[in-house]
């Protein structure tokens, strides 16, 4: 119901598909609004025409439909209540307690001046050894899963929500299937995690345009964990392929004329107001942001992740590994950006020089994968650098592999020591009289 002194207006000037127009005055951009009691928000205003996008649709709405504004942009009341509970695109509660207390604050709003950001120096160990030993994150960093639709990114970032060393993490779904909800749902709880965790869901039966909400409200409860209470928050967003179609699907219905693989031209712009949000904060607290985005056939060049890797601080590949069956973070096609400020300082001396060797006699094995396909002879050097890589494909890389930091690093000289002649791999001489192992 409008509440007093409420304007409502009843002539509707145009409709497309996902939004109409109206002639208003004293609107804002951003503005919520109720479309024949369906929630709207404005997306254009030029003079006194005001674009409304409608987030359930169009369809059915009459020329003479109540418009109604509510004066307010999109908003959450953030608080400690908010630790543990699931929302959903507005923010309302999907877990049947009631709705939290606490001070509403604007989603959306800039990401932090770069000159109150400090440099990136804590480690955010993952406890998933590929991740931790060849592509480390850093605290206040920006970094993206690429990985096929097949693949269970969404178990690998469960697996990172529980086993980060951060005060809280904060889940934002896009597109979810009700089984990925519930799969995150049930191990969060099993695992007594859900007190530092919280998670706004859009699923695949809610409108596709409130996924863009996601992302913001996400955003704005780290904002406060991380600057009013100077925590260490975690953000997981998945899948932004999802948030970059949902944008499509608007652009599209407003009739604006689609940039590359029929994404808005704003699409650099969308992905990056998100991503920028990362930082850490010289008071200790930080916003860390880890995404999914989804790879149409293996397709790295289409325009979501091709923007996306121009914003963030390197992307960690996931791949099908065919020689052990298993899916493992590829160290050839991941990087971090930022790994060289915490690895041998925040983590052990031998970590860097443990990094770079297995890589390159992985790179070795890969060169005589290629003379054994084409059937050249093999040396001695080349068969157990073969044996070599399957033992760390299964042992290291694959995601299933749950190590801390140093028994990752113990792991891997075992590995080499098993495989190689301390020679072979181009270590210096202390770090090979200490960690070597017989």
């Amino acid at each position: 119901m409008a509440k007093a002194f409420q304007k409502i207006y009843t002539k509707i000037t145009q409709i497309t598909k996902a939004t109409c127009s109206v002639k208003a005055t004293h609107v804002g951009y951003d503005e919520l609004a109720t479309v024949e009691g369906r929630l709207a928000q404005v997306v254009k205003i030029i003079g006194d025409e005001v674009t409304l996008q409608i987030f359930e649709g169009t369809e059915g709405i009459p020329t003479n439909a109540e418009v109604i504004f509510m004066g307010k942009s999109p908003s959450l009341k953030v608080s400690e209540q908010l630790a543990g509970r699931f929302f959903n695109a507005y923010g309302n509660p999907i877990d049947g307690r009631p709705v939290p207390e606490g001070e509403e604050r604007l989603i959306g709003g800039p990401s932090v001046n770069p000159v109150r950001r400090k440099q990136p120096s804590e480690l955010i160990a993952t406890g998933i050894a590929g991740i931790d030993l060849n592509n480390t994150l850093v605290s206040g960093q920006k970094i993206p899963f690429f990985a096929d639709p097949d693949q269970p990114f969404n178990q690998v970032m469960a697996t990172v929500a529980l086993r980060a060393q951060t005060d809280k993490i904060i889940l934002g779904g896009m597109g979810m299937t009700n089984d990925d909800y519930l799969y995150f749902k049930n191990v969060f709880s099993n695992a007594g995690a859900l007190d530092r965790i919280i998670s706004f869901m859009n699923t695949t039966e809610d409108p596709a345009v409130e996924r863009l909400l996601i992302p913001d409200m996400a955003l704005t409860a780290a904002e406060y964990f991380a600057v009013d209470k100077n925590e260490k928050v975690l953000v997981l967003l998945t899948d932004m392929t999802s948030y970059a179609d949902a944008l499509s699907i608007v652009s599209n219905r407003m009739d604006q004329i689609p940039s590359k693989d029929s994404m808005p031209g704003s699409l650099y712009s969308d992905l990056a107001k998100i991503y920028e949000k990362a930082a850490q904060f010289p008071t200790g607290g930080s916003i860390t942001i880890v995404a999914v985005t989804t790879l149409s056939g293996g397709d790295i060049t289409h325009a979501v992740p091709d923007n996306t890797g121009y914003i963030t601080e390197g992307q960690l590949f996931l791949r099908r590994d065919s020689d052990v069956g298993k899916v493992v973070v590829d160290p050839f096609r991941s990087l971090s950006r930022l790994k060289q400020l915490v690895q041998g300082k925040k983590t052990r001396e031998d970590h860097p020089q443990v990094m770079n060797a297995a890589v390159r006699l992985y790179a070795d094995a890969a060169n005589a994968k290629t003379k054994m396909e084409n059937g050249f002879d093999l040396t001695d050097y080349d068969t157990r650098a073969l044996s070599f890589a399957l033992d760390y494909s299964e042992k290291i890389l694959a995601i299933d592999v749950n190590l801390d930091t140093s028994e990752m690093l113990d792991s891997t000289w075992k590995l080499l020591s098993q495989h190689f002649k301390p020679a072979e791999v181009n270590m210096k001489q202390e770090l090979i009289d200490t960690y070597w192992q017989q």
